[in-house]
C-alpha cells in the first residue's frame, strides 16, 4: 500500500499528528493506576505519526524529481508544479513558493507558489523569515509565527512557517518557503525534505 495515496483533504495526517492533543484532555481524569499506561500510549502515537510523516516525504522524493527532469516544460511551470505536488500531498504545507534574489538587488522576488494569494512579492533582505534566512544562509523554522518580532504577516491563518536557502555553486540565490496552518508541525524531516528539493531545483537553474 502506498502511504502517499491518501489525499490531502482526508485530513489522516493531520488526525495522526493531533492525536496527543485529543487523548491529553481525558489527562486529568486518569488515576495513577493507568497513567503510565496513557503516556506510554502517547508515545506511541508520537513515533507513528513521524514514521508517517517520514514515509510520505520519502515517497515524494521521486515524483519532484520527475517534475523537475521535464525539459518541455519552463523552469517556472516545473517549480509551480513542484509547488502544487507539496501541497497537494503534505497535510500541513498550506501554502509553498519559490523565492529567488531579485537580480543585483538586495531584495527577494517571488518567483511562483501554490496557496493563497500574497502581496509579498518582493522582500527586502533582513525583513521577515525570508529576508532573515537571504542574508544567514541557514534554515529557519518558525514553530509560532505569532512569538516572532521580525516576522510579515501573510495572513491570519497562518501559524508556522519554514524557509529552507537554496544553493547555487555555493552562493545563497533563493529559498523555499511554507507557511502552515497548523501549529509547531515541522521537523528535522521536513528540513532535510526540502534540502533535497533545493539541491535538485538547484541542477536546472
Amino acid at each position: 500500500m502506498k502511504i502517499i495515496s491518501h489525499p490531502k483533504n482526508t485530513k489522516f495526517t493531520l488526525y495522526i499528528k493531533q492525536l496527543p492533543v485529543y487523548f491529553s484532555f481525558y489527562n486529568f481524569f486518569l488515576t495513577k493506576q493507568y497513567h503510565s499506561q496513557y503516556l506510554s500510549f502517547l508515545n506511541i502515537l508520537n513515533i507513528f505519526a513521524g514514521k508517517f510523516v517520514g514515509m510520505q516525504l520519502e515517497e515524494l522524493k521521486s515524483k519532484v524529481t520527475n517534475i523537475l527532469k521535464n525539459k518541455d516544460q519552463s523552469v517556472t511551470k516545473r517549480l509551480h508544479s513542484v509547488c502544487q505536488l507539496l501541497r497537494d500531498h503534505v497535510e500541513y504545507y498550506d501554502w509553498v513558493g519559490f523565492y529567488f534574489r531579485n537580480g543585483n538587488k538586495e531584495e527577494l522576488k517571488l518567483r511562483t507558489y501554490a496557496g493563497e494569494k500574497t502581496d509579498h512579492e518582493i522582500i527586502p533582505f533582513g525583513k521577515g523569515i525570508c529576508g532573515q534566512v537571504a542574508i544567514s544562509n541557514e534554515n529557519f523554522i518558525v514553530p509560532d509565527v505569532q512569538a516572532q518580532d521580525n516576522y510579515i504577516a501573510c495572513s491570519f491563518t497562518v501559524k508556522s512557517e519554514i524557509v529552507i536557502p537554496l544553493f547555487k555553486n555555493g552562493k545563497n540565490i533563493g529559498q523555499i518557503d511554507i507557511d502552515s496552518e497548523t501549529s509547531d508541525p515541522f521537523t528535522e524531516k521536513d528540513e532535510r525534505f526540502l534540502e533535497f528539493i533545493n539541491q535538485e531545483v538547484a541542477k536546472i537553474l
